[in-house]
């Protein structure tokens, strides 16, 4: 892929690619915890080997010139007036990880860019925290570079600042589980964060035999912004009812399942109440799950997983049938030990755990019955846990 991603790259831009680099920060799937993250409560996301890769050389133009492999866009980003591109049909993810890093003191150099993504756009698999991420994390250490700086660059740092970016230049109030698993994924590894205080572990997916088999529903997720803020407000609409019951509380994270039960009817809304509890117990999930695996449970892992999509279904209420359809045919399929959706819902990906030797039966049946069932023939992606945001070097 390198060679070829230069080779590109020389023809877009010219000269002979001997100046040329490499960065890349991967897309995430969230193995349980949904909806959660913004609630102040647990996730376990891991990197995924499908990843943002960028080819980039330094210029002295004053400019940042952005092109892609897969789509015919050009963008070209004054350095002095990165404020200005807020509008970009694409391109703006990127202008606003600028933008955000020289608000905060970085120094933006110049510099021609080719992106290459095999994250698949509106997937559910954080492809804009990966394109957010591998720009922070080229730009920062070009910053570093200017001004003789030769520590590495903070990569938590570069989450929470690819996180903004989306919030203020963007306009979309995303969480910071995607930026932080594609900034601090590792190999083979999962990451259990505390989205209160951005604490965290990483535990080994032992998946001995097992294989993370993603499902792409291709059903465009055209509700889940809107949705996305309406459930939003309807948590914080029920943690204010619970707080008269526990005042310290800060986030819906927490309230325990026990304090819950007894409390739950202090939610005067019945919709609000659901979906404090689906937040309640996945939140208490995620607990168990981490324990299992730690455990060599993987048979808990999995029932664990598809609680987690039965909650997102009848109580959160954001799957909706293509994501149902898929998680009922994957649960049919001997071998398969658990499956959910992953992301924000109304479309995008499932998540199933798969005994190896029932991968390609998985991926066929699976797909054909799904097609039957919704007209729409799916994609699938056999997927490890991956490292995340950094340069690639020549090997």
């Amino acid at each position: 892929m390198r060679s070829e991603l230069i080779k590109k790259f020389t023809e877009i831009y010219g000269g002979d690619g001997s100046d040329v680099r490499l960065f890349s920060s991967p897309g995430r799937v969230n193995l349980i915890g949904e909806h959660t993250d913004y609630n102040g409560g647990f996730v376990f996301p891991a990197a995924l080997l499908q990843a943002s890769t960028i080819a980039v050389r330094k210029t002295d133009s004053g400019k940042i010139r952005i092109a892609a492999t897969d789509l015919p866009n050009r963008v070209e980003l004054d350095i002095t007036k990165l404020a200005d591109y807020k509008d970009l049909d694409w391109g703006n993810y990127q202008a606003g990880v600028a933008y955000v890093l020289q608000q905060e003191g970085y120094e933006i150099v110049s510099c021609d860019i080719l992106y290459h993504d095999t994250v698949p756009f509106g997937a559910g698999l954080s492809s804009s925290a990966a394109i957010e991420v591998v720009m922070a994390t080229t730009l920062a250490t070009f910053s570093n570079e200017a001004k003789g700086i030769s520590k590495a660059v903070d990569m938590i740092e570069m989450a929470k600042l690819s996180q903004k970016a989306e919030n203020v230049y963007c306009g979309v109030n995303c969480g910071i589980m995607d930026q932080f698993a594609s900034a601090m994924g590792r190999q083979n590894q999962a990451i259990f964060l505390d989205c209160k205080d951005l604490s965290f572990k990483y535990v080994p997916l032992n998946l001995t035999g097992y294989k993370i088999v993603i499902g792409n529903t291709k059903k465009k997720r055209s509700l889940a912004d809107s949705k996305y803020n309406e459930r939003r407000a309807q948590c914080e609409e029920a943690l204010e009812q619970l707080k008269i019951a526990y005042p310290e509380a800060e986030c819906l994270r927490d309230i325990t399942v026990e304090q819950f039960e007894d409390s739950k009817m202090l939610i005067q809304d019945e919709i609000c109440r659901m979906r404090a509890e689906h937040v309640v117990y996945e939140c208490d999930r995620v607990l168990n799950s981490v324990k299992a695996l730690n455990d060599g449970d993987l048979m808990a892992f999995g029932r664990m997983m598809t609680a987690s999509h039965i909650s997102l279904r009848d109580l959160y209420e954001v799957t909706g049938l293509n994501l149902d359809v898929m998680v009922e045919e994957s649960l049919k399929i001997d071998g398969c030990i658990g499956s959910r959706m992953t992301g924000a819902g109304f479309g995008g990906c499932t998540v199933s755990i798969v005994e190896e030797s029932a991968v390609d039966e998985f991926i066929s049946t699976v797909g054909k019955n799904y097609t039957e069932r919704t007209g729409i023939v799916p994609e699938f992606y056999i997927s490890e846990a991956g490292n995340g945001g950094r340069e690639i070097t020549a090997e």
